[in-house]
């Protein structure tokens, strides 16, 4: 099996959208599509692969852009923790406090939980759930990799002062659930530059007082 892996940066925010293919299956599954639905299809057509599912890492309104329109698209499943579920659904309107404009909120077509192991174009992803950046922010690994959306950064860590979130929750998801790891293991934050574990474990200001 080859997997293919593209991060690229979408909507107004710039959200890193990652684009996971399965050359044998002639399938992906999207994480954090922030918008540009056109742009996604584009890329997706130019590696042959046909969109199943978007999983989500949260439900801030900056990640979600393209969802709707790509579930109108393509038919694809639509993966959330339930606890996010009331930022997808209030999207428009924390949109609208940054001035932006948001077209559609998508259907949630199916629920995350920690721990879970999704089966997803012939894919495996492993959830872990890192609440407080929101509260049902996860993570999602495959082979050596991590999406950490918005829970982690090269050198920082998400922001809590946004509705759901609890900065002292944030730390312990980190600690406990995303240092634990492999320190090889590449992290790809929903925003800037990609990291490791072990960069962040040993060098992040947050992480290291």
């Amino acid at each position: 099996m080859s997997i293919i892996h593209q991060s690229m940066e979408t909507g107004p925010l710039q959200v890193n959208c990652q684009i996971i293919g399965n050359t044998e299956t002639g399938q992906a599954v999207l994480i954090d599509p922030g918008g540009h639905a056109d742009q996604i299809l584009a890329t997706l057509e130019r590696l042959s692969l046909k969109l199943t599912d978007i999983v989500n890492t949260h439900g801030h309104f900056d990640h979600l852009g393209a969802v709707a329109a790509l579930q109108e698209k393509t038919g694809c499943t639509f993966w959330i923790h339930p606890e996010d579920q009331f930022l997808v659904q209030n999207a428009p309107q924390h949109a609208a406090t940054w001035g932006i404009s948001f077209d559609k909120v998508p259907s949630m077509d199916k629920d995350l939980s920690h721990g879970q192991t999704l089966e997803l174009a012939g894919i495996t992803l492993t959830v872990i759930h890192t609440p407080g950046h929101t509260p049902g922010g996860v993570c999602l690994r495959w082979n050596d990799n991590l999406a950490v959306g918005d829970t982690l950064f090269a050198g920082s860590i998400g922001r809590t002062d946004l509705p759901g979130g609890n900065h002292s929750q944030l730390l312990s998801s980190i600690r406990d659930r995303l240092l634990t790891l492999p320190h090889t293991i590449n992290c790809f934050p929903g925003h800037g530059p990609a990291t490791t574990i072990g960069q962040e474990r040993n060098f992040n200001p947050f992480l290291t007082s």
